[in-house]
């Protein structure tokens, strides 16, 4: 999450305030996600900064380091390092805690999509524009890899491996070290991959910090097997 800074003016008046304001607690809610700190935990240490100064939220520290008119500056820190300074309205310190709803919300979007991206899926079920793809399969075949010049000037190295499942086949794309080790046989997972066309053909690629691991499974489906009921 980037750190944010807000400004030193005082209170804007009309939409401009109400924006203002919920910008502010939807970025107080992150935090509280982020840090897994519950919102209600993380809202009364900052009602507390403002009486006293300083609170400490678990692995947070929150300092009310001055106060203007209707409202205080409020520094946010941990472990020595600084996240974030931003003005916080005494009469919104007053409700009672106005993260709550948000960072539930938020929370649950959370742990869908850390859901999402645990569940292994079978070949069939990758659609085209589907992330975070995570499947294991078996190689069928290796193709050799080919030099490319890429738009940027640099050369790469390419080949395509054809993966099964019970289920189907796909194009498997290689980049470079992707293809190291990886052979006609072999069992393997993919993590973080995404689903694309590339010339009329659906492709399982490996996004930035995915990865492929070659492992032993005897209860894998045979390449016999699987020529039998998925290669046409």
């Amino acid at each position: 999450m980037r750190s944010m800074m807000w400004g030193r003016r005082g209170r804007p008046s009309g939409e401009d305030h109400s924006y203002s304001e919920k910008r502010l607690v939807e970025y107080l809610a992150k935090i509280s996600v982020k840090y897994e700190v519950d919102s209600d935990k993380f809202f009364a240490p900052l009602v507390n900064a403002w009486k006293n100064k300083r609170a400490v939220c678990e692995n947070l520290v929150i300092e009310c380091r001055e106060k203007m008119q209707d409202q205080g500056i409020f520094l946010l820190t941990s472990g020595g390092g600084w996240i974030a300074q931003f003005p916080l309205p005494e009469h919104v310190l007053k409700e009672t805690n106005p993260l709550k709803e948000l960072a539930q919300e938020m929370l649950l979007r959370a742990q869908s999509l850390a859901k999402s991206k645990a569940e292994w899926l079978q070949i069939e079920d990758l659609s085209v524009g589907r992330k975070h793809v995570k499947v294991k399969a078996r190689v069928l075949e290796v193709s050799k890899p080919r030099e490319v010049l890429t738009r940027f000037g640099s050369q790469v190295y390419i080949s395509n491996a054809l993966i099964a499942d019970d289920t189907g086949t796909i194009e498997l794309s290689l980049w470079n070290e992707q293809a190291d080790g990886i052979s006609v046989g072999n069992v393997i997972e993919v993590e973080d991959g995404t689903v694309a066309y590339f010339r009329g053909v659906k492709q399982l690629r490996i996004m930035g910090h995915g990865r492929i691991n070659i492992i032993k499974d005897e209860d894998f489906p045979s390449m016999q097997q699987l020529r039998k009921t998925c290669v046409p």
